[in-house]
Parts: structure tokens; sequence; C-alpha cells
């Protein structure tokens, strides 16, 4: 390989790391302790209490007490995925969060599990 090349493919990397570096950048860092939960996923057809209409891409939790819209971190073994409150209401006895079925699979979460979750800033 000539040194060209190597020069090219050098700033090729560099361009690559700081374009990642600053998509983790514009996340909102995290407030507060993290919040034991168990969290299950949910197909509530139609309409939520917040108004939002799940769909198989909608990324969300269902929360008893915690406003619409408010943002969290939600967080389950090493995977870590950034949504909003959009139900609130009936959460089955035992359970604190409910996921839509989206947000579930990008976590790797399957039935009841124990998760954690924490505000944004």
């Amino acid at each position: 390989m000539s040194l060209g090349a190597v020069a090219i493919l050098a700033v090729a990397i560099v361009a690559y790391a700081g374009k990642r570096d600053r998509g983790h950048a514009s996340l909102p860092p995290g407030a507060g302790p993290w919040n034991a939960a168990l969290a299950a996923a949910f197909a509530k057809p139609g309409r939520t209490a917040c108004g939002v209409l799940v769909r198989a891409t909608t990324v969300g939790v269902g929360h008893p007490v915690l406003p619409c819209g408010v943002r969290i971190y939600v967080r389950y073994g090493d995977r870590t995925v950034l949504t909003t409150v959009i139900d609130r209401g009936d959460v089955p006895p035992g359970r604190e969060l409910d996921l839509t079925p989206r947000l579930a699979e990008l976590l790797g979460l399957q039935g009841t599990q124990p998760v954690e979750w924490r505000f944004t800033r």
C-alpha cells in the first residue's frame, strides 16, 4: 500500500470516529441514580393515554405516575435506550414499566424482567 493510500485511510478513520463521537455527544446526560423496576412489553391497540398511536416501530414506555413526554433512559443488561413516556395509568401488579414491543426488542428483553431506568437532564 502506498503512503498516500495510508494517509487517505487514516483521514477517513479519524473523520468517521469524529462523526461517531459527535452523535453520542448529542444525547442528554443521565440525571440521578438508576431506579430498579420490573418491565415487560405491552401491545396496546389504538392510542395510549398520552395520545400516541402505537405502531410496530414506536419506541416508548408506559408508567403509572410519570407524566407524558418525560424522557428516560432504560437499561437492560449491557443495552441502554433513550425513550419517552407515551402511556400512563394501569400497569399490571408488580410491574412498573410497560415497554413497547420495539423498545423491548432494542433492549433484548423477553418476558417480564428487572430493568433500570433514570431521568435525563
